[in-house]
Order: C-alpha cells, then sequence, then structure tokens
C-alpha cells in the first residue's frame, strides 16, 4: 500500500468536510492506493452519532462517497463529481467498537463514468454497509481549468 498524497492540501482556504487535516469538525480522512483500488481507516467519535452509540447513516454515506472520490486522482487520473450513490445500511455501526475499515474499488470506466463499489467494515472486518456509486469524471483540462486537479502525478 502506498500512502496518497492529498494534494489539494496546497490550496488556500482548501476545507474539504470529507479529508482536509485542517478541518477541526470533517473527518479528516487519510487514503492509500491498494492494487485495486483505495484504503482507508477511520475511528469514530460521538460527534457523529445517530442513536446512542451508532454511527449516524449519513456520516456512513459520506465516508463511502469520501474514499470513493479518491478512486478518480489514483486510478482515473482525473477528477469529478458524484452521479449517484446507493448506500446499502446492513448492520449498526457501534462507534465505541473502534476502528472503521474502507476499502473503495474501480469497477469500470467508461464514456466518462466511474463506476465504483465501497465496502465500510468494523475492526473486525465484518462489512456494515456498502456503496456504489458512479461519479461523473471531468476531462483532464476541465478538472485542471475549474476544478483545481493538480495532475495525477501529484497524489
Amino acid at each position: 500500500m502506498r500512502k496518497i498524497n492529498n494534494a489539494y492540501t496546497e490550496i488556500d482556504g482548501y476545507n474539504c468536510f470529507g479529508c482536509s487535516p485542517s478541518n477541526k469538525t470533517g473527518l479528516t480522512l487519510e487514503f492509500f492506493e491498494t492494487e485495486n483500488g483505495v484504503y482507508a481507516e477511520w475511528m469514530p467519535k460521538n460527534d457523529f452519532e445517530g442513536y446512542h452509540n451508532h454511527l449516524h447513516g449519513g456520516i456512513q454515506a459520506t465516508l463511502m462517497d469520501e474514499i470513493g472520490s479518491w478512486i478518480l486522482p489514483v486510478k482515473v487520473g482525473s477528477s469529478g463529481v458524484t452521479k449517484t450513490l446507493t448506500v446499502n445500511y446492513l448492520k449498526p455501526v457501534f462507534i465505541d467498537k473502534g476502528l472503521i475499515k474502507l476499502t473503495a474499488e474501480l469497477i469500470s470506466f467508461e464514456d466518462n463514468i466511474a463506476r465504483v463499489n465501497v465496502k465500510l467494515c468494523d475492526s473486525e472486518l465484518v462489512e456494515r454497509s456498502n456503496a456504489h456509486i458512479d461519479f461523473f469524471v471531468f476531462p483532464e483540462n476541465i478538472a485542471r481549468k475549474k476544478y483545481y486537479f493538480p495532475g495525477k502525478e501529484k497524489f
């Protein structure tokens, strides 16, 4: 596994809820490139609770959307936006059970659509939720011009 450089941190004012290390209320995710995709670990906090000791479903969706989007710079070579996000909540995610492990895998890339599958597992690798995400991928020149994409090599 290779740690992915968050090249967006070089942008003045960058404050992504999912991955900015300086967003104090955010998720502050870091990512690692794997052979088939992207991996991340995240420690849940009570600040992201729904029912007592249960990770809020919206936070689960955000975690999966965020890791899924990191497929784009490292595996596709551009940036994009979420077109569709389908989440399956399989089992509760308990905050007091510790580390959450996320994996994202690129299923296909065709006609500017990247299809990505994501799994959210607990510390014992029990799958708790998953998502199927379609991302609309910008042509690289548009991503660089309008969406601050610095180029695949920067990640």
